[in-house]
C-alpha cells in the first residue's frame, strides 16, 4: 500500500520534471554563411532574401556583399544593399531594413539558422552590431529592454542596435526556425552575455 502510494505521488512530479525539461531544451544556432568586408555602401542599407534553384546558381548571382547558405531544404542568396534590390535568376522572399549602421574597421556579415522546440530560448547576449530576423516557420519572441515584439512564419524585422541585449524564444506551439542575419563589428567578440533590466 505505501509503495502504491509512494509510486501515485511520484508519476505527476515525473510529469512535472519532463515538460520542465522539454521547455528547457536547447535552442540551437548553426552559422550558415559568413563573410568579411572592408567597408559597406553608403546610404540606408538592407537585408535582400532570396532562394534559388542551385547553389551554383546563387553563387554566380553573389556579389560582394552577398552570402549564400542552405536552410530548410532552401538555397539562399542573402545581399546587404541599398532598397530595392534584386539578383538575376533568383526568386524574391523579403526585403529586411534598414538596418541599423555601425561603425568599424572591418565588418562581419553573418547568417545563422536558429531555433528550437516550444518554450527555448537564448541566454541574455549582445551582438557589437546589428541584427535582423526572417521567421521560416513557428512564432519567434524577442524581448529587450525596448520591450517584447513577436514574429509568425513569413515575418521579418529589425533587431535594435549594437550591445542591445537580447532573448530570442520559441513562444509559438511548434518547433521555430529562423534565419538571423547580422551586420557587426569583425574586431570584437560576435557575442557576449549580458542582462536584461
Amino acid at each position: 500500500m505505501v509503495k502504491r502510494k509512494l509510486i501515485a505521488g511520484l508519476v505527476p512530479a515525473l510529469f512535472a520534471v519532463a515538460s520542465l525539461a522539454n521547455a528547457q531544451q536547447a535552442f540551437y544556432v548553426k552559422q550558415i554563411a559568413e563573410k568579411k568586408v572592408a567597408e559597406l555602401p553608403a546610404g540606408e542599407l538592407f537585408w535582400h532574401l532570396e532562394t534559388f534553384d542551385t547553389k551554383y546558381q546563387a553563387q554566380q548571382a553573389a556579389g560582394p556583399l552577398g552570402l549564400v547558405g542552405e536552410s530548410a531544404g532552401k538555397v539562399w542568396l542573402f545581399t546587404l544593399g541599398p532598397a530595392g534590390g534584386a539578383s538575376k535568376g533568383g526568386t524574391k522572399v523579403t526585403e529586411i531594413g534598414p538596418v541599423p549602421r555601425i561603425d568599424a574597421k572591418e565588418y562581419l556579415l553573418r547568417i545563422n539558422e536558429a531555433g528550437g522546440p516550444q518554450g527555448s530560448a537564448t541566454g541574455a547576449h549582445t551582438h557589437p552590431g546589428s541584427e535582423a530576423f526572417y521567421v521560416i516557420a513557428g512564432e519567434l519572441s524577442q524581448k529587450t529592454p525596448h520591450g517584447l515584439s513577436k514574429l509568425g512564419a513569413g515575418q521579418s524585422m529589425v533587431g535594435h542596435g549594437t550591445d542591445t541585449p537580447i532573448v530570442v524564444s520559441n513562444s509559438g506551439s511548434g518547433d521555430l526556425r529562423e534565419l538571423a542575419l547580422f551586420i557587426v563589428n569583425a574586431n570584437r567578440p560576435f557575442s557576449s552575455s549580458a542582462q536584461l533590466p
